[in-house]
């Protein structure tokens, strides 16, 4: 199966060139590697030497979580493309043989990646990718929705793969969304009968050591990206899944002796509570406090 790669980049560094680094030794190669710039001015020519790669600009205002990927995806004639992030980085050479093969099953129209930790990341954030990101394939069809609840459209644009006839079918990526362009996506082709795979042999290292404030900012933009598609995610809860993560993370830093972590897991799921009711409200807060409270001060303008 042919396939292009899709990463948007805004003030690109050494992370970027880590990751291209990565695309260089998988032994599945990619047709095309696209990139969408946010702002000229801070790419770097030194990338383009790394490895071929196409290299589109585009203004800070045109910047969209679905329609820069949307426009990537318009960009790519393979037989699937899969989105990355400026700083995912391959955990092998292995990494696009393993998510391709996913699509040797027909009904499967999206594949998403294992994300892990170095040995950089702290405790609590390792045991959360651990949490999201387990060492088993999961296979999730619609059935699954009543079971699972919203972790049945869990999926990640860090790195995922997608069919792009099944993608196309599907009417594309959202073209306005501050969020969850990649879970919206996954509601579409499950409604229309396809399966989402989790592989987990597909590993890139990703995470974020984010402050309390940072917190509250992120899943405020979660918060608001539910409400502004209430009518896909009022169909299901997703304080249950939060509950059991903060439960099971407690748990295991009592199991393994860090202990004394246990009050800032506690102040931080505070704040991701917080931002995260008043995201689901932001429509009905003045405007001032939600360019205070978001994280992604553009979109909210």
């Amino acid at each position: 199966m042919t396939f292009d790669v899709i990463i948007p980049t805004y003030k690109p560094s050494s992370e970027l060139k880590e990751l291209l680094k990565g695309l260089l030794i998988q032994t599945l190669k990619p047709a095309n590697i696209i990139i969408i710039n946010t702002e000229e001015k801070f790419w770097k020519k030194e990338f383009e030497e790394i490895i071929p790669i196409k290299v589109i600009h585009i203004k800070k205002s045109e910047f969209d979580h679905g329609a820069t990927r949307r426009m990537g995806a318009d960009m790519s004639e393979s037989e699937a493309f899969i989105c990355m992030t400026q700083d995912a980085r391959p955990k092998d050479g292995r990494l696009f043989s393993n998510l391709i093969s996913a699509f040797e099953d027909e009904k499967v129209a999206i594949a998403y990646a294992r994300q892990e930790t170095d040995e950089k990341a702290g405790e609590i954030e390792r045991y959360t990718r651990e949490f999201n990101y387990p060492n088993k394939d999961k296979v999730k069809s619609k059935e699954d929705i009543k079971t699972m609840g919203i972790k049945a459209w869990f999926n990640s644009d860090v790195c995922a793969a997608y069919r792009k006839k099944v993608y196309n079918e599907a009417g594309g990526f959202v073209k306005r969304t501050v969020f969850n362009e990649d879970m919206l996506m996954a509601a579409k082709v499950m409604e229309m009968g396809y399966k989402v795979v989790y592989k987990a042999d597909a590993r890139v290292v990703h995470y974020h050591e984010y402050t309390m404030g940072q917190q509250f900012h992120r899943n405020f933009d979660l918060g608001a990206s539910h409400r502004e598609y209430k009518e896909v995610f009022e169909k299901v809860s997703s304080y249950k899944e939060g509950s059991r993560l903060v439960k099971d993370t407690a748990f295991h830093l009592i199991k393994v002796g860090k202990f004394y972590l246990i009050p800032k897991l506690v102040f931080h799921s505070a704040a991701k509570l917080i931002g995260y009711k008043l995201g689901k409200k932001y429509d009905k807060l003045p405007k001032n406090l939600v360019q205070k409270f978001c994280m992604n001060k553009d979109y909210f303008k």
